[in-house]
């Protein structure tokens, strides 16, 4: 792959994920340390008045307006759609970017640790998965490789390259250490690896890892007026990227019953009951084991 000469930190993509928000003030004042000698660094707060407001988004999820046809349609016009706009005129445009390269920092209710989630399968993101689990051992790495980058949605989508980092578990609109330093520390070993790869000085790499490959959103369990009837099973609760296998118990209904997971693999759920899906009533994503040769 050719160098990457430009890269975006973004942070507060949604309002109410507070670590890349502070991490991007912190960086403010001193962008030594995100900076990198191959190539240009700079940060955006892409949500601001979400976070004034300490919500997700104020009209509608930022992190789902980039498709082109939608960014290139000026009825679409409400906080979150005219942000993303900006945002993409800025970093983009998407299909034509002048930016090579976007780390998208988000928090997650869920118990999913340091996650490093990537929309492409190609030598430079297999290889960034390998170096970030080499310095990182407790990072996940999962791909969201079942679409082109043109046809994602999300921020990180309009460049050429991009990864989103997701860290929880954290509450909304509040800040753990732990999860604010993880998901410092996964920043800087992207950058490094960007920094080796465009220096043609990387390591010597594993030659396989594990990782999880997205298959499908399951939802909370409903009747036939769209009500939620149950909940996430408490054996799957907290259970991210732990096996779930046919027949297991994946949601408890109010009434008491169980429903199982009838599924035709080896599934490790992630995003388990996650705050912010609750507007559309999902319950969590579903996965397969992957091992990544290098």
């Amino acid at each position: 792959m050719t160098k990457i000469n430009s890269v975006a930190v973004v942070g507060g993509t949604h309002g109410n994920e507070f670590s890349g928000i502070y991490l991007l003030r912190k960086w403010k004042n001193n962008l030594n340390l995100i900076s990198r000698g191959s190539f240009s660094v700079q940060t955006v707060f892409a949500n601001p008045k979400a976070h004034e407001e300490n919500k997700r988004y104020v009209d509608s999820d930022l992190n789902r307006q980039f498709d082109i046809a939608e960014l290139a349609n000026l009825d679409l016009a409400n906080y979150e759609q005219s942000r993303a706009k900006v945002i993409n005129n800025q970093l983009g445009p998407k299909g034509d970017a002048k930016t090579d390269f976007i780390i998208d920092l988000h928090n997650t209710t869920s118990n999913m640790g340091p996650s490093l989630i990537l929309l492409q399968s190609d030598e430079f993101n297999c290889k960034m998965g390998a170096y970030v689990k080499s310095r990182m051992p407790e990072a996940v790495v999962v791909f969201e490789d079942h679409a082109s980058v043109e046809e994602h949605y999300f921020l990180s989508s309009i460049t050429p390259q991009g990864v989103i980092v997701e860290i929880g578990p954290q509450p909304q609109s509040v800040i753990r250490q732990d999860v604010l330093d993880w998901m410092e520390d996964m920043t800087r070993h992207i950058l490094d690896y960007v920094d080796l790869h465009n220096t043609n000085a990387l390591p010597e790499l594993p030659s396989s890892y594990e990782a999880f490959e997205y298959k499908e959103t399951l939802k909370l369990p409903e009747n036939e007026n769209g009500e939620r009837i149950g909940m996430v099973h408490k054996n799957v609760q907290d259970g991210d990227f732990k096996q779930l296998n046919s027949g297991d118990p994946i949601f408890t209904l109010f009434d008491g019953s169980e429903i199982s997971w009838e599924g035709d693999y080896e599934a490790y759920p992630h995003f388990i009951n996650e705050a912010a899906y609750y507007d559309n009533n999902l319950a969590m994503s579903l996965a397969k084991k992957r091992i990544v040769e290098v």
